[in-house]
């Protein structure tokens, strides 16, 4: 097999594997949603990385000297759902059990998943990704819209569909049900 080092190489249409995913050498961020190849969008802009930094810093202090871990992208989540591979980047994620953290990321569904919305990403976030971490019973799915800042917080039900919240917004404080005692207040996400 030769090397690949161009995602141009790659066939936007076909199916691939986890095992595919490892070897790839190119610089190009991709998702694999259920076997299919996604281009992540260009570098986040520095709304969204301020954001995210906010994010990472109130999750990392409250989760010092605990079981649970936060890693922000480029950081894979592997999720096997129906026997098609899958391999995300979500902008932060919260994994509780060390069990699923190996070298590469993590092996199973994290306790809390964070994406941040762009007009790049945005359709992907709403629909794939949704059902995605739906159909992979994680807890919680937090929605981030910079734009119009707010929050929207997807928890699963005792039949594993999500539920969301009304959305979060300035002067309002998030409870996290899947992180016991954890909560930030939206101006907090928003500060740059």
């Amino acid at each position: 097999m030769s090397r690949i080092t161009s995602i141009d190489q790659l066939d936007l249409n076909k199916r691939y594997t986890y095992a595919d995913y490892l070897t790839w050498e190119f610089k190009e961020r991709v998702e694999l949603i259920k076997g299919r190849l996604f281009r992540m969008s260009p570098a986040p802009n520095r709304r969204h990385q301020a954001i995210s930094s906010n994010l990472h810093y109130f999750f990392a202090g409250f989760l010092r000297g605990k079981v649970c871990k936060v890693y922000h992208a480029p950081f894979d989540v592997r999720l096997i759902r129906n026997g098609k591979d899958t391999v995300v980047q979500p902008d932060i994620s919260v994994i509780c059990d060390e069990d699923k953290l190996y070298d590469q990321g993590c092996n199973g569904s994290p306790d809390i998943v964070v994406e941040i919305l762009s007009p790049g990403n945005s359709q992907k976030e709403r629909k794939e990704k949704f059902a995605l971490y739906e159909e992979n019973a994680i807890p919680e799915y937090w929605m981030v819209e910079p734009a119009e800042e707010f929050v929207t917080i997807y928890s699963l039900n005792e039949e594993g569909i999500y539920i969301g919240s009304k959305p979060y917004i300035d002067g309002e404080v998030i409870v996290s049900n899947a992180l016991p005692g954890f909560s930030i207040d939206v101006a907090d996400i928003f500060t740059e």
